[in-house]
Formats: C-alpha cells, structure tokens, sequence
C-alpha cells in the first residue's frame, strides 16, 4: 500500500525556505522494507532528493513518509557489536561520571528499540522507561523486564511519564534523533519530563564524516535530517537547552554524541563545544561548497562500485553481500545491483532471514547457511563495521575470499592486500 508522502517546505530546524538542491536519487523502494520471497513484487516508490537549508545548513531529504508506514514494524533491531555495545557502555559511564548520574534515578530513552542501552543503565541501579514506536520491538523489550511504552515520543508520553514516575535526571535518543519529522515536538516532550538539572544525550550520524567520506548510502527514507553541531546547538537553544559538551563516536560511520541541559542548570560548556563548533567553520559548513563537492563524489562512487561488482561477475566470480542493513539496501538500489549480481545477503538478524531485500529482490540468509556456500567475493554492505568483520572473517580470506569494501572508495581486500587495492580490477580478480 502506498503510504503518505509529504514535500517539504520549510526547514524543519529553522522554518526557512532557502533550499540549496544537492543531489537526486529518483524513486528508491524503502530501504527497510523488505519483502517475503514471491514471484512477483509490487512495492511502491517514494522520491529521495538531497537538499540543504541556506539558513541554518540542515542537510534534509526533500520529501517525509508516513512515519507509520516506517516504523510500526520495524526490522531494525541495536546492534550487538562490541563496537556498539561499548559505545553504550560508554555513554553510562558519562552519565554517572559526567553528570553524577545514581540509583534510583529515571533514565528515559526515545526509540530505545528492543531495550538492550536501557538494560545496562537499570544493571547500575537506575529505573527505566522506553519509548518507541515499533511495537514488536517493545514487546521483545518488555519481555525482557525493561519496561517500554509503544508510541512516538512527544508532550503527551513525556507527561504521562512524568506523572508516574516523577521527572528524568538524564534522557537519551541513539541513532533516532534523525528519524524525526517534527522535531520542536519531541524537544517539548523533553522538556516536559527532564528535570530541572537533567541532562538530554542525542548520538546522530555525524554530517562531516558522511560528506568527508562519501557515506551517500546513510541516505534513505528513515533518515530526515543529517546534523551538522551547528545545527542541533541552534535547535536546542530554541528549547531553552544549553549544549554543554560533545564527543565524536565510532558508530555508524562515525557520529556525534551531544549533551544538553536546561539552560538555567549552571552547567559550563567543556572547551569541546568550541572547538567542534570552530571545526566546522573552517571546514565551511555554513557554505555551498561541502554539499556541492559531494554530490560530484558521491556519483563516481556509485558508477565504481557498480563497475567492479559487474566486473567481477563476468569474469567467472560469485558475489554476495555482508550484511543487510537500511544502508546497505539503499547502496544497491543507487547502484542499480540486483539478484542477477549478488546471490544473497548474508545477515545475523533473524527477522530479515528468508525475505528479500527492497527494490533489488537479492534473498538474505543466515551467516551459517552462507559459510556452508561462501561467495567469492563479499560487497561489505555492512562497511562501517570493517574492521571487526575484516578480523572476524581472517578464515575466509585467508582461503581465497575477498572483500569489497564500497566506502569512501571502493577497494578490494584479500589476504595478500589487508589493506585492500583500489580498482584497477585485474589484480584484484
């Protein structure tokens, strides 16, 4: 079914509407929706167009879906990589470290998905609420005593949190933030249920990595909004939160954690703010160039990464993909790859097992049914946990298998070339 789609008009940081047109993907398929195996597919399309507001340079995506069509069953379940898994970790420590986080205190998490962060804070003694959209993730999550609320987050949740287990001393939205049509509405929701001295934590996808290093596949439907600091400082400002430090993150291509406070709190801002925000003038974030720049990268990536896969398919080779995450799908739809290129997707979530991915129709299986039949070569879908899959999968090459990995250039790894070739494709073949 053909689910709503809404043109953006004004910014939805700022309320402009000065837009700077970057790039255009066409029509693209959601890149979460995957399918149950048929002979046939009928699945509706929705425009995906790169703008950028001239006023406060949130980069956007032209056009909003449904957010129920998105995420009232969703496929995505948090990552268990020692890469994130520590990144949680990390973010209690600050919690508790930073901002003098104790037992007893009340830790809500916006899109807190099947519970796993929010498990680590109640492991140190704090009470918890989730709140998330996708009811069958909050089913798994309350089966597993990590207490979760189905709904989108905004004033009306937050007030009912508020009421029944008092005010929040510290509230976190990972890798959700960007999710969010309207976000004014869930900063009310915020400042509804934090406390007078609480403390707000939002991890996104950072916008310098993904222009620096040509992530254009971070790009589809579920992802509204691509955060420069800059950007979320004006936002929160605008919500009476003081943004009182911020650390780059490892995680999903590379992100930002930024942490606010009432403004009336008395925290000082650690010298990191000022140093991010002076980062990002220098790079000239608050100007054309970056956005224009990558448009001109992000098309030659594609062509390349469609060239060597097609290349190698015609030289005798068996190509799978590694992983089959949102990015992952939206990548072979850019690139045009589809079942007649790669075999299967090999993928740990079991809700993905036995369907195909959107658009490209490539079936995804189990990382044991791929080990019984492995591919010559895998397209690294899942690219921005390289290195841990590179270590994981030493076996693998070490008996002649091979990698490409698509981003920021694509490149080929094997056992001989850890460090991987770019193509020139013969050396790699």
């Amino acid at each position: 079914m053909q689910a709503t789609v809404r043109r953006v008009e004004e910014c939805r940081v700022c309320g402009a509407n000065d837009w700077l047109e970057v790039i255009s993907f066409g029509d693209q398929e959601l890149a979460n929706g995957f399918l149950p195996q048929a002979e046939e597919y009928a699945e509706p399309t929705y425009p995906l167009d790169v703008i950028v507001c001239r006023n406060c340079w949130l980069m956007t995506i032209r056009h909003t879906v449904d957010p129920d069509a998105l995420f009232s069953h969703y496929v995505y379940v948090s990552s268990e990589s020692d890469l994130i898994l520590d990144q949680m970790r990390h973010i209690v420590d600050v919690a508790v470290d930073r901002f003098g986080l104790a037992p007893g205190d009340l830790v809500v998490e916006l899109g807190s998905n099947v519970g796993i962060h929010l498990g680590m804070f109640q492991a140190a003694g704090m009470r918890v609420t989730g709140v998330d959209p996708a009811r069958n993730l909050v089913e798994i999550a309350n089966q597993s005593g990590v207490e979760s609320i189905p709904d989108f987050f905004g004033p009306e949740v937050a007030g009912r949190i508020r009421s029944g287990k008092g005010p929040a001393r510290f509230m976190l939205g990972r890798q959700c933030f960007a999710h969010i049509d309207d976000v004014h509405n869930v900063l009310d929701g915020v400042t509804t249920v934090l406390a007078p001295d609480g403390v707000l934590a939002i991890e996104v996808p950072y916008l310098l990595p993904l222009l620096d290093e040509n992530q254009f596949d971070t790009i589809f439907h579920e992802h509204l909004s691509y955060f420069s600091f800059g950007t979320l400082v004006r936002l929160f400002a605008a919500h009476g939160l003081r943004v009182v430090d911020v650390e780059r993150a490892p995680v999903h291509g590379g992100s930002i954690v930024v942490y606010s406070s009432p403004a009336d709190a008395g925290r000082e801002p650690s010298p990191a703010v000022a140093e991010l925000l002076a980062v990002e003038e220098r790079r000239g974030l608050n100007t054309e160039r970056p956005y224009r720049e990558f448009a001109e990268r992000t098309t030659r990536v594609i062509d390349s990464v469609r060239t060597l896969v097609r290349e190698l398919v015609a030289g005798g080779q068996r190509v799978a993909g590694y992983g089959a995450p949102s990015k992952g799908c939206a990548l072979l739809q850019f690139c045009g790859l589809d079942a007649r290129d790669l075999e299967f997707l090999s993928d740990t979530t079991a809700l993905k097992h036995g369907k195909v991915t959107p658009g490209t129709h490539i079936p995804v299986i189990s990382p044991l049914q791929a080990r019984a039949n492995p591919p010559d070569c895998y397209l690294l879908l899942a690219w921005n946990y390289a290195e841990e899959i590179l270590r994981k999968e030493k076996a693998f090459l070490e008996n002649g298998g091979s990698f490409i990995v698509p981003i920021p250039e694509p490149r080929v790894v094997t056992a001989e070339s850890p460090g991987g070739q770019l193509p020139g494709l013969n050396a790699a073949a």
